[in-house]
């Protein structure tokens, strides 16, 4: 089973910038046809990944994220054009 943890303060300002909840961001983790690919920008400390995927109301959103042990730690999700276009591509092929 997938655990998830979070900065309340981040979630609110990621609400408040791109209108996404983590618990939104969350549900794509369930989507069988989500992509996990590495961030190699913000990967020098810790590895941090983007996990593209689509939730229940059928938004795809691109979340970030780090692994801490057997958590996932949410640093942020949003809309991406750029990652919408590589999952909806991944889905045709």
């Amino acid at each position: 089973m997938l655990e998830f943890e979070w900065d309340a303060s981040k979630e609110i300002k990621n609400i408040q910038k791109h209108k996404i909840s983590f618990a939104e961001g969350i549900e794509t983790f369930f989507d069988p046809c989500g992509i996990k690919m590495i961030d190699r920008g913000h990967s020098s400390e810790e590895k941090r990944f983007y996990w593209i995927g689509q939730t229940r109301e059928k938004k795809i959103l691109t979340t970030w994220f780090t692994e801490r042990g057997n958590r996932i730690r949410i640093i942020g999700s949003a809309h991406f054009r750029k990652f919408r276009r590589i999952y909806e591509t991944a889905q045709y092929e």
